[in-house]
């Protein structure tokens, strides 16, 4: 991880302060000071100071694209002295379209690292340039023949639209006139992408070493490239000097938008167990009073949930580290005299606390840890056979022990400290190159602004998994929701810092075009929004299409959510047709693909009068299903050949009828 030429304030944090470290002996609070970053696009030559300039843009969700970016510029610093490398937000590269391209133009070099997530989308931060990029292509023309380019895409093989984003950057670059310095790195993070990385970058260095370097130093060996480990100045501070409350991050943010760097606190109203007490499963449908807090939601929107790590988890991560709970401290991305930490650049400190505190809100124990994560660890072990192990199943040679050891195995980042107990790295290392930042959680809202315009619903499956190593995976965030303590039992109730992210899963602007919903299981929640807006439209008059849904649990008995509610929905017109798959009540299982081939005239009739479907939940499993069978009924109703099959489903999606929200 390294440091962001724009320093972005930290995912779950209201305000970033950087505390400085006092000249006195008796370490003392100062109050934040102003902190002046120059912008890495500030610079638009593309020579500076006689070096030619390589621009590295990152399109990230989770933070990982944006390592990758950092790391990729950290070891092109030391092979190539002759240029200079700029890594850059795709979000704050430019203000608006015309920007996006009059910088662009000016560019030479330019590599990319892009992650897909959902059904094919770009990240929120590359979002403002992808559109630009795509829909703008047939109006510029062959306008980038003077630039060359290389893309690494992070995406999922298991999802439908693998790494699309970064294949469709690659193809209009190359459509534009633009020279392609290696082919498009398709980063897998079902497997292990950092091998994928490695891989591409290895493809890149001799068209970089074309570039810049001159004759004479063009065949030097070059001295093997070790990078260094992530560490972040610690202060440590005395009890006295610590104050009676922590800063909360999770208050009223006082900023005028809330977004994932600006959540603001919503205390939870209403949360109640959608199963019957047969169940040996458990879905939660939870409300965020959201009244006066300035966050603000669309039908189809997501809302992103900032939870805190279980206590359970905490206290293991503390016995792992050997560390006491309640030493206060703060981290630092500078040195005591302001200047950068040589050699690193780190994501943005979070603000000074306990090491309890830091543990419970800001490191994520449960992930896998990356190869990056078990060579620091190695370097803080104090058992030489430990160190090596590590080192081992980080290198090239243990490729395959990681692949089933790691990967297989979902071993999390508290399992591999426990399995090497001699690896105890500093409270700079861990949190720096140790243990990734704790991510919100993602949500289909349930609910309409017309119907609920002070609350957002969730409904959330609690996650209570038995892992291949024997732990059992508890979710961090639907273990919170199932346990919370809504306002109608308590005023000392339940809350998290929440922010909307919003989404294009959004019903026809025409209220009279005919919806198909398929959304089994939690995947009904963005369609019981769809419902409450749809009787909201017709109670106020307003013409409704026809529409269907199409829904699966297993058993009427134990998991029919929101049945009551369904039914309501029929009876008073929001909803024509209700069709529910119960995969546990007959002799064989019936999911609702099943339903759509029982229906397949009636939905070939309904897309053939320009209707949209809808599809919501798992994309492993069911969404694949679910298209297989559209593809299906769409080649033998309409009497298709199976290319023209083929081509009508993607047209349906490039038009905007065919959408998904999928996870």
């Amino acid at each position: 991880m390294i440091l962001t030429t724009s320093i972005a304030v930290l995912i779950g944090c209201v305000v970033v302060f950087i505390w400085r470290r006092s000249n006195k002996s008796n370490k003392g609070f100062e109050p934040p000071k102003p902190l002046i970053i120059k912008q890495a696009n500030d610079d638009d030559d593309d020579v500076v100071d006689g070096k030619q300039k390589v621009t590295i843009f990152f399109g990230t969700q989770t933070g990982t694209a944006e390592g990758f970016a950092k790391a990729l510029a950290e070891e092109a610093k030391v092979r190539y002295d002759k240029a200079v490398f700029k890594v850059v937000d795709l979000d704050d590269y430019a203000a608006d379209d015309d920007e996006y391209e009059e910088k662009l133009k000016k560019e030479s070099l330019v590599l990319f690292f892009l992650a897909t997530y959902g059904d094919g989308e770009p990240t929120d931060n590359a979002a403002r340039f992808y559109k630009w990029f795509t829909e703008g292509k047939e109006e510029r023309g062959e306008c980038f023949q003077n630039l060359k380019f290389a893309v690494f895409g992070l995406g999922n093989r298991q999802y439908e639209h693998f790494n699309k984003v970064a294949k469709e950057v690659d193809d209009i670059f190359i459509e534009q006139g633009a020279k392609r310095l290696a082919p498009v790195g398709l980063g897998d993070d079902d497997q292990c992408i950092e091998d994928d990385f490695t891989a591409w970058r290895e493809q890149l260095w001799p068209e970089l070493d074309k570039l810049l370097r001159d004759e004479d130093d063009a065949t030097a060996v070059a001295t093997p490239y070790t990078a260094a480990i992530p560490e972040y100045r610690v202060v440590i501070y005395d009890l006295e000097d610590v104050p009676v409350e922590e800063q909360s991050w999770n208050n009223a943010n006082g900023h005028a938008v809330v977004d994932a760097h600006h959540p603001s606190r919503a205390n939870v109203a209403v949360r109640r167990e959608l199963h019957s007490s047969e169940s040996d499963r458990s879905c939660i449908h939870l409300e965020f009073d959201i009244a006066g807090t300035g966050v603000m939601y669309e039908t189809g929107d997501h809302v992103g949930v900032f939870c805190e790590n279980l206590p359970e988890i905490v206290e293991e991560g503390l016995k792992v580290l050997d560390l006491s709970p309640d030493t206060y401290f703060s981290i630092h991305t500078d040195r005591e005299d302001g200047s950068p930490r040589a050699g690193s650049s780190l994501p943005p400190a979070f603000p000074p606390c306990t090491v309890r505190t830091a543990l419970t809100r800001y490191a994520d124990l449960l992930s896998s840890p990356k190869k990056s994560t078990l060579l620091a660890l190695a370097a803080h072990a104090s058992d030489s056979t430990e160190a090596d192990r590590l080192r081992h199943l980080a290198s090239p040679a243990g490729k395959d022990e990681y692949a089933q050891w790691m990967v297989a195995s979902q071993r999390s980042l508290l399992e591999v400290m426990m399995e090497f107990p001699s690896a105890k790295p500093p409270l700079g290392v861990f949190f720096a190159a140790v243990a990734p930042r704790l991510q919100p959680r993602y949500y289909s809202i349930s609910s309409s602004p017309r119907m609920a315009p002070t609350r957002i619903h969730v409904t959330c499956a609690l996650v209570y998994e038995h892992m291949p190593t024997g732990r059992i995976h508890k979710g961090i965030c639907s273990t919170w929701m199932k346990n919370a303590v809504p306002m109608e039992q308590s005023d000392d109730c339940s809350w998290a810092p929440i922010y909307v992210r919003t989404s294009n899963f959004k019903l026809p602007a025409d209220s009279k075009v005919p919806i198909i919903m398929i959304g089994p299981g939690t995947g009904l929640a963005p369609f019981r929004g769809f419902l409450q807006e749809r009787l909201a439209l017709k109670e106020a008059g307003t013409e409704l299409g026809p529409s269907v849904l199409f829904f699966g649990c297993r058993n009427r008995r134990l998991d029919f959510i929101y049945e009551d509610e369904l039914n309501n929905f029929v009876e008073r017109g929001a909803l024509d047709e209700l069709v529910v798959a119960f995969s546990r009540e007959g002799p064989t299982k019936q999911y609702v693909q099943h339903k759509m081939a029982d229906k397949a005239s009636d939905i070939w009739n309904i897309l053939s009068n320009g209707g949209y479907i809808y599809v919501c939940g798992d994309a492993k499993g069911m969404a694949k299903d679910v298209h297989r069978t559209l593809h299906t009924i769409v080649q033998e109703q309409g009497s298709l050949t199976t290319s023209q099959a083929e081509s009508m489903v993607k047209n349906l999606s490039t038009e905007g009828r065919y959408l998904r929200d999928v996870w």
